[in-house]
């Protein structure tokens, strides 16, 4: 187990909604150059946007399709960020003009987006694991990060975040919100977490949040029996799991969330209760008898 070196990549982010109000735009112009975390004042002129000391052409920044983010980077690299490769294909991906994106794997999102912005998602499954200043938290599965930045917001002293794969990290390293990763109270793994989290001691976590990816054959470990047990093992007596399960397909739906909460129970967590305003359950490890 070893930690993971988050390399945040600099530049200035381009979307259809940027490019939109850049087209129309002459002379000086408010913008957000970082999907909506800040704004700058920038000069444009026949299709050029100047900006410290880049000149930069609109067309040239163009993404494909309308969900897509164009990076430059300060090297004049101009890209998409996508990813391709035989695990699938990985996007950032827009949902609005000036809010957190989320990360699509080969057309499934790791996000909530229908009523609901990826940022505000991650927000309320982190409210509902109720966690308090000081804590130290376990967070399973990092993706872009956004559980992992709200537990530090909410008070917790230490988040420990495991990560497996090297394409999400890649994404998330060219996500202007997740650059909040950089942070010497949160520790990234690279691994498998059903591995990793074997080697933490007994009750080391006063919180754990478990926002898996969708239920799989290849995913299928972190629904198991097995890592209900060492999540178990873990979490403090007294202390709280958060497991998104979402709402799979809707004839298997009762079935798939219902065994997640019977595995649950058997791995010694009671209560476990179904939170039907984020999809997921909160589970409790008892307190040790006096």
């Amino acid at each position: 187990m070893y930690t993971y070196t988050f390399k945040p990549v600099k530049g200035y982010w381009f979307t259809k909604y940027l490019l939109e109000k850049l087209k129309e735009a002459r002379g000086c112009i408010e913008i957000t150059l970082d999907i909506g975390i800040s704004t700058k004042r920038v000069l444009v002129e026949r299709g050029v946007l100047l900006i410290d000391d880049y000149s930069i052409k609109i067309n040239d920044v163009m993404p494909s399709s309308y969900d897509r983010v164009v990076l430059y980077e300060p090297s004049g690299r101009v890209y998409e960020v996508v990813r391709a490769c035989p695990k699938g294909f990985y996007k950032l991906k827009v949902v609005e003009a000036k809010t957190a994106p989320t990360l699509e794997i080969s057309g499934i999102h790791m996000h909530r987006i229908t009523g609901i912005t990826p940022w505000k998602d991650s927000e309320l499954k982190v409210r509902k694991l109720k966690i308090s200043p000081g804590d130290t938290v376990l967070d399973t599965c990092l993706g872009l990060g956004y559980t992992a930045i709200h537990s530090l917001i909410r008070g917790a002293r230490n988040v420990y975040s495991v990560e497996i794969d090297e394409n999400v990290l890649w994404i998330a390293e060219r996500n202007p919100w997740s650059h909040r990763l950089v942070n010497n109270n949160i520790m990234i793994y690279r691994g498998d977490v059903t591995d990793i989290v074997k080697k933490f001691d007994t009750e080391s976590f006063d919180k754990i949040l478990h926002d898996p990816p969708r239920y799989t054959s290849s995913t299928g470990a972190l629904y198991g029996i097995e890592f209900y047990r060492e999540l178990y093992r873990v979490l403090k007596p007294g202390g709280r799991l958060y497991h998104y399960t979402g709402e799979p397909r809707k004839h298997s739906a009762p079935s798939i969330v219902k065994g997640i909460g019977e595995r649950l129970r058997r791995a010694g967590f009671y209560p476990v209760l179904y939170d039907h305003r984020t999809l997921g359950y909160i589970a409790f490890k008892p307190r040790k008898s006096i």
